[in-house]
């Protein structure tokens, strides 16, 4: 294996520590990805500097003009505080000839509007919970085809940002408060969809022109009250005294027929190429009780954690966390590759 000069890309507010000994598990969260990325390409043999971006792109100007890293290792979420900036930023890097890895600016465009990927992927007759989109500073409408229960989110946020319990609505009151609380505390419009009972599903998908899926991965939870929903609020993503109590776990998904299994990685690759993805995604589904498949959205650039849900499903289908990481690393290069072909 060819040692590689890597620029590992992260947000200066969660530069890794060059050690956990002594922390937390609480204090080491933040930034635990980043340092599972760091610490794992050291040990691979690889020369890997993790770069702290904030709103200032002179530090990534200086690493593509004189640094001249093999490949930057994108950990990035946001750029200057806004998610809507980062294919900007990946476009700067292709611009000026630096590899990355992970989903390419037109995926990222296409996967951050919420709107856009139901048009799409509806055209493409992929089913998807019906839904409506309210803009900000607009009266809040509920069209005569949605029927409660509904959940509301933001249209362009990820990683459950905003998503609580509050955020499933029983009736117009419910839904006008949550869509003013979207549009006041997150800024962003609001996206109202049917609430699909059932359970929840993901697929991990990796390549940029020949695709492998990783094993299929469920959300489950033993303690939930009676009352609630079983959705990945941003407390049962972040919050770990929350996913005790609740007994969140996530593993491989049970008693799934085979045409079923089919069906679910067969539409998780669809939906990656509609996308125009590469590199690594996540595809999350809801499956009703009537066996009825649901795309939810498609997350690129999932959390890259070591014992996370991608590398976990990645592992249970045999590739290793450092064999993961590599490969990720392949893809970004090769991609670069491509496009300058």
């Amino acid at each position: 294996m060819k040692k590689l000069r890597i620029a590992v890309l992260v947000d200066k507010r969660l530069m890794p520590a060059e050690t956990t000994e002594g922390l937390t598990d609480r204090e080491i969260a933040p930034w635990k990805t980043e340092y599972d990325v760091v610490e794992t390409l050291h040990r691979m043999g690889h020369d890997a500097e993790p770069m702290g971006i904030g709103s200032d792109l002179e530090p990534l100007a200086r690493l593509c003009q004189e640094a001249r890293p093999d490949v930057a290792f994108n950990l990035l979420e946001e750029f200057g505080g806004l998610r809507i900036h980062m294919p900007y930023l990946l476009g700067y890097l292709e611009v000026t000839g630096v590899p990355y890895t992970g989903c390419n600016p037109r995926g990222l465009i296409m996967a951050h509007s919420k709107p856009l990927v139901n048009r799409l992927l509806r055209a493409h007759r992929i089913r998807m919970p019906d839904f409506t989109l309210c803009p900000r500073n607009r009266r809040v409408r509920r069209p005569r085809h949605l029927d409660f229960p509904l959940l509301v989110k933001s249209a362009t946020e990820h990683g459950s940002t905003g998503i609580a319990q509050a955020s499933v609505v029983r009736d117009d009151h419910e839904l006008k408060q949550r869509v003013e609380f979207i549009h006041e505390h997150l800024e962003t419009d609001a996206i109202v969809e049917q609430f699909v009972e059932g359970r929840e599903i993901y697929v991990g998908v990796i390549g940029n022109r020949r695709l492998q899926t990783f094993t299929i991965w469920e959300l489950t939870f033993r303690n939930l009250p009676e009352d609630a929903a079983n959705i990945a609020t941003a407390k049962v993503k972040w919050d770990p005294s929350y996913q005790q109590k609740t007994g969140v776990s996530t593993g491989k998904a049970k008693d799934l027929s085979p045409a079923l299994e089919r069906q679910i990685l067969r539409t998780s690759k669809r939906v990656y190429r509609i996308l125009v993805q590469s590199g690594y995604a996540r595809v999350d589904y809801r499956l009703s009780p009537e066996g009825e498949l649901y795309v939810l959205e498609c997350n690129p650039n999932p959390q890259l954690a070591y014992g996370e849900d991608f590398a976990e499903s990645a592992e249970s289908s045999g590739v290793s966390y450092e064999q993961l990481l590599q490969r990720i690393l392949n893809l970004g290069i090769r991609y670069a590759a491509q496009t300058r072909d």
